[in-house]
């Protein structure tokens, strides 16, 4: 019966608040609704990558169709999931490598952000999901959690997962002064089609980053012949102002693309020349959250959770692996094979969410110490010898793209039965 059943707010409807509702439909006792501030369902024009341990997820979740060639991109080197040139002499350098990735569907892809964003979108009703609803607060009553929007409407339900990005109006409304901090650096990002770099000589046919003195370059196709340029700057070295004057996708200038690598490789400046234009992203983190958990009935998923400013390109694979914890979470607590009279307490609402949480932050949080544990100018090399060393000697991150959210579900739920045997009826343990 509908009364039985938990109702999920999600609040956004980008790829975190997308699988989030993909995997809590995957539980009977659930019901979603998402509320997104677009006007329409979009994403922004941008490229995004998912590594072995999003893409397993999604084909867990069933969501076949966003590992399928024509949306996803691997280079014919698929077995290496980045190669590193030289920003100078466009020499390899050095590459990653995968671990235990066999399947070659599980090898690291490059999307355009809208054509997964709509691979996603498949797996949603279009009922469940309600555009031009900006957060503005929410509260949490003993029975409920309310979401107030910016219309003067609101919605009430059992549960609210926060799935609205690093700037999260649902993280600001229980956690008011978590700052994020401006890195230092101003993303230059573009795609295109790749009829545009055709004309390229010596293009690579893999996803290639280019590393030099104190920027880096990326570039890559992408599915559905799109092709994808990633730039940077120091705007306070190279152009003298903050990046308090741009503002998340802002339009850039793309002469200052090309400005900027003008003294590169000539591959790097012929796509320079071959963009057409650019937008524009702050790159901004913040400290890791105490507790996910408010209220005992809201969480948050995916960037809201943990404010990492896109390094290593984890965030989309992170917050899939968020979802389908959350949803490994319920399906524990919750059996869909348990008949039930009413719905969930409020203790095992809380113990989901805990479970969820214990499964998640620890595996953020080491990403999170790393982000902020290197100084701003950290990757400025001061020499060709040192850059070439740092190429080489990276630290691997497959505990990273490689992460297995299942086996760190299993040892949670471990600790917790052997704290209960040990007597202890209310199970408070730390994340670190």
């Amino acid at each position: 019966m509908a009364d039985k059943k938990l109702k999920v707010i999600i609040a956004g409807a980008g790829i975190a608040g997308l699988a989030t509702a993909i995997a809590l439909r995957n539980h009977p006792q659930i019901e979603v609704e998402l509320f997104d501030q677009a006007t329409e369902l979009k994403e922004i024009g941008a490229s995004i990558a998912l590594s072995p341990n999003g893409l397993r997820t999604l084909e867990r979740l069933g969501v076949h169709n966003a590992l399928d060639d024509d949306v996803a991109f691997r280079g014919p080197n698929a077995h290496l999931p980045m190669i590193y040139r030289h920003w100078k002499t466009n020499e390899i350098v050095s590459y990653d490598t995968f671990v235990g990735v066999i399947d070659r569907r599980h090898q690291t892809a490059r999307f355009h952000r809208a054509h997964l964003h709509q691979a996603l979108l498949q797996h949603v009703p279009p009922e469940l999901v309600h555009v031009k609803k900006k957060v503005q607060n929410a509260t949490v009553e003993p029975d409920s959690v309310t979401v107030f929007f910016a219309d003067g409407t609101s919605v009430k339900g059992d549960i609210l997962v926060g799935a609205d990005g690093i700037h999260s109006k649902v993280r600001t409304a229980f956690v008011p002064h978590h700052k994020l901090k401006w890195t230092g650096r101003i993303i230059m990002r573009a795609t295109y089609d790749a009829s545009l770099v055709e004309g390229v000589l010596d293009l690579p046919p893999d996803s290639t980053h280019w590393w030099g003195l104190d920027k880096f370059f990326f570039a890559s196709k992408l599915g559905k012949n799109q092709f994808t340029i990633v730039g940077s700057y120091d705007p306070t070295l190279n152009f003298g102002h903050e990046s308090e004057e741009v503002n998340w996708d802002d339009q850039g200038d793309v002469n200052i693309l090309r400005e900027a690598y003008k003294d590169w490789n000539p591959v790097v400046r012929a796509l320079t020349l071959a963009t057409p234009s650019v937008r524009l992203f702050p790159n901004w983190a913040g400290e890791a959250l105490p507790t996910w958990t408010f209220g005992s009935r809201v969480t948050l998923v995916g960037d809201a959770a943990h404010t990492h400013g896109g390094a290593y390109a984890a965030g989309g694979s992170l917050a899939i692996d968020d979802a389908y914890a959350l949803l490994l979470s319920f399906l524990h607590v919750l059996p869909v094979d348990h008949h039930r009279s009413s719905k969930p307490s409020v203790a095992e609402i809380e113990r989901v969410l805990r479970l969820y949480e214990e499964t998640r932050r620890p595996h953020t949080e080491r990403l999170l110490k790393d982000v902020l544990g290197n100084p701003r100018k950290g990757s400025i090399a001061k020499s060709d010898e040192e850059l070439r060393q740092k190429l080489q000697t990276r630290p691997s991150t497959t505990w990273l793209s490689e992460h297995d959210v299942v086996a760190a579900f299993e040892d949670v739920v471990k600790k917790e039965r052997r704290l209960w045997a040990e007597g202890d009826s209310v199970v408070r343990f730390s994340v670190h």
